[in-house]
């Protein structure tokens, strides 16, 4: 996920690794952990695979150099590639990767963003189904936490229908 959001921020602009950083915690520290041992190392890696590359290095604030990293058409493609999957991954993980696909939906077709919400608002709802089917434990707790869950499902699931009514209505009137 972490390699999704930062291809993904760096098709709107050239980052170095500590704005990089900034703005994944700004715009994805609900869905991810971001920290430079991560960070670093992954820049590193998607450079090597040449799905970015440095743009230009400039002198920071401490006198370091930092690297500015712009992304390749490659990793453009990475990414849309990575936008288009839908790994076998937790409840959690994959609620993660939605939000953090739903954040970069401008760059990418209208009909590729209405499957993908099909997509969550179905595994959603066989989601909300298993959970409903589920025996209810004895513990007042246990019940109080279940009830909170399904209503979280019940809330995206609305959620994903308005935005799915959204992107039709927009992708039909273009």
């Amino acid at each position: 996920m972490l390699e999704l959001a930062t291809l993904g921020l760096l098709q709107r602009e050239p980052l170095h690794g500590y704005r990089l950083k900034q703005q994944l915690e700004l715009f994805m520290s609900g869905c991810i952990s971001a920290n430079y041992g991560a960070i670093y190392p992954l820049l590193r890696r998607l450079e090597e695979r040449g799905a970015i590359s440095v743009l230009t290095e400039e002198e920071g604030e401490a006198g370091s150099i930092r690297k500015i990293y712009s992304i390749s058409d490659k990793g453009r493609e990475l990414w849309m590639q990575q936008m288009l999957e839908h790994p076998h991954e937790s409840w959690v993980n994959a609620r993660s990767r939605f939000t953090i696909k739903f954040f970069f939906f401008s760059h990418i077709e209208p009909t590729i963003r209405i499957k993908l919400v099909e997509h969550r608002l179905m595994v959603c709802r066989l989601r909300l189904e298993s959970q409903q089917t589920e025996p209810l434990p004895a513990d007042p707790y246990q019940i109080a936490v279940l009830q909170r869950c399904l209503m979280v499902i019940q809330d995206e699931i609305q959620w994903l229908s308005e935005q799915l009514a959204e992107e039709t209505k927009r992708n039909n009137s273009s």
